[in-house]
């Protein structure tokens, strides 16, 4: 079968955006085997794929090996930050901790602080990292991304972020002591 570039290029523009990423591969591996000699690379020029993807999509084919249920197979795709920066976790709760707030009784936390300003300061500190990023590590770490409530209540103390350390410093001494800690908020 001779392969028209042209004409798979048109048909790809349209039907390869609602492909998933093994539908494209498998998709693109079985025009390259219907097209015998020279269809990897004919079918890699028009779809603009890499010729090793069209070329793994065709072997799956051949082999009637492709995968079901998932778009890669076990171990593909990009490593986990944990697994490539292991020290990024520690590193994010130190400059997140100081400043959480949450219920005593619950074990959700938050924080105020934003995603764009803990990017920088995990930058300044040798971690590369993106805000979607930081914001997956910190619900894994049980926080939860919340606006600053106070800034529309009304009238605050001007040290209150002072205040809360000290709170929180307080708190932290009496639980390593094994002391029970008991928070009331009262307005």
């Amino acid at each position: 079968m001779v392969l028209d570039e042209d004409v798979l290029a048109e048909v790809w523009r349209i039907v390869g955006p609602v492909l998933d990423e093994r539908q494209r591969r498998v998709v693109a591996g079985a025009i390259a085997v219907a097209c015998g000699r020279g269809g990897v690379t004919g079918v890699a020029r028009a779809t603009g794929m890499s010729r090793s993807t069209v070329t793994t999509g065709a072997r799956e084919v051949a082999n009637d090996d492709i995968p079901q249920g998932r778009v890669r197979r076990p171990g593909a795709g990009r490593p986990s930050t944990l697994d490539t920066d292991p020290e990024v976790l520690p590193v994010l709760d130190s400059l997140v901790e100081p400043e959480s707030r949450g219920d005593p009784m619950s074990p959700l936390r938050w924080t105020t602080k934003s995603l764009v300003k803990l990017e920088a300061e995990m930058e300044r500190l040798g971690h590369k990292i993106s805000t979607f990023t930081i914001a997956e590590l910190l619900r894994y770490m049980g926080y939860s991304l919340q606006a600053p409530a106070k800034q529309v209540e009304g009238k605050q103390h001007p040290d209150r972020d002072g205040q809360f350390r000290y709170l929180n410093d307080l708190a932290a001494d009496f639980l390593a002591e094994g002391d029970p800690v008991i928070s009331v908020d009262a307005k």
